[in-house]
């Protein structure tokens, strides 16, 4: 082992210091959680504006009415109220990690550390992009898909306010957490369970579970699940092309 590479350089605590610890991250954890919830109250109305927006433009265009529908009075409060806390807690998440990094990193060695260090805000970039990606590229095609179809059949649908953003906000959480692709190839050939020759090799049975995954995760319209499958398989192969790299230059012979 190199001098540069301490061989411990964790910090030692008691059971009741680790609690104390856990304790007072939690604490700080919950205030930053308050803090972005009460941060999503205030943007609440932006924020529904841009889950509406898909939805709006998509109903104008087939000629039908872009008005959304509630069952009952309280309906549209406690709708309001679920989007601010899911605005708090993206607004918040980057705190609350942060605390919970600073409690497990007394026990980790500098190298797992550096790894953390580096993964915790790309899986959190990751996460926006997939989400990001579903409510700009995905939903308008995909709303466009089912309108037109009802359209088609002569229906005309009555929308539910909290289907509505029920559908969205699950979406773009299945798209933020499969945008995590990369970083899992990358972990396990960091762990060593797969190695770039068994990912190359394999490749097309990984095209057909991402296809399978894309179908069981989405709605039954192939839309989302095309636009899904794509981005995934492009996000795979980025994993791959880190894994080689990060092989090469652990080894210097390859």
């Amino acid at each position: 082992m190199s001098e540069a590479e301490p061989k411990d350089d964790r910090t030692r605590m008691t059971i009741g210091e680790h609690l104390d610890e856990l304790r007072r991250r939690l604490i700080l954890a919950l205030a930053g959680l308050l803090v972005g919830v009460c941060v999503g109250l205030a943007l609440g109305p932006q924020v529904i504006g841009m889950l509406k927006y898909s939805y709006v433009k998509v109903m104008r265009e087939v000629g039908q009415s872009d008005k959304l529908a509630v069952f009952d009075l309280p309906a549209g409060l406690i709708t309001y109220l679920r989007v601010s806390l899911i605005t708090g807690l993206v607004i918040a998440s980057p705190w609350v990690v942060l605390q919970l990094w600073l409690f497990v990193s007394a026990g980790l060695y500098w190298r797992e550390k550096r790894y953390v260090v580096l993964a915790a805000p790309a899986s959190a970039a990751l996460f926006l992009c997939g989400a990001g990606f579903f409510l700009f590229v995905v939903s308008v095609p995909l709303l466009w898909f089912f309108a037109s179809f009802n359209a088609w059949l002569g229906l005309s649908p009555v929308i539910m306010f909290s289907n509505h953003i029920s559908l969205m906000t699950n979406l773009m959480l299945v798209f933020g957490l499969c945008f995590q692709m990369p970083l899992a190839v990358l972990f396990l050939a960091k762990m060593g369970l797969v190695t770039t020759r068994q990912l190359n090799r394999y490749r097309r049975h990984v095209i057909v579970a991402i296809l399978i995954l894309a179908a069981c995760v989405t709605s039954p319209s192939p839309v989302d699940q095309i636009l899904l499958a794509i981005p995934m398989w492009a996000l795979f192969e980025l994993g791959v092309l880190l894994a080689y790299l990060s092989g090469r230059k652990s080894d210097p012979r390859t």
